[in-house]
């Protein structure tokens, strides 16, 4: 399970597994889409930060775009 072995046994296999996977994909490094490089991080729900121009801007909640929610 990974990120939810935290959970032990409560609360089920497929809630655990679906919020593994949200929180998998929020805790990812995403490419800036201003300096094109690799360091934007979530701050709090749906804002991000890049870590190497220091812009802070607006997105999704849990993704930067919608092409990593695929995976």
């Amino acid at each position: 399970m990974g990120l939810t072995n935290r959970f032990g046994a409560r609360y089920g296999r497929r809630p655990k597994t679906k919020f593994g996977q949200i929180e998998e994909l929020q805790r990812t490094k995403y490419k800036c889409p201003y300096c094109s490089k690799e360091g934007v991080k979530r701050l709090s729900l749906g804002i991000w930060e890049c870590r190497k121009c220091d812009v802070k801007f607006a997105a999704r909640a849990y993704t930067l775009s919608s092409a990593k929610t695929e995976a």
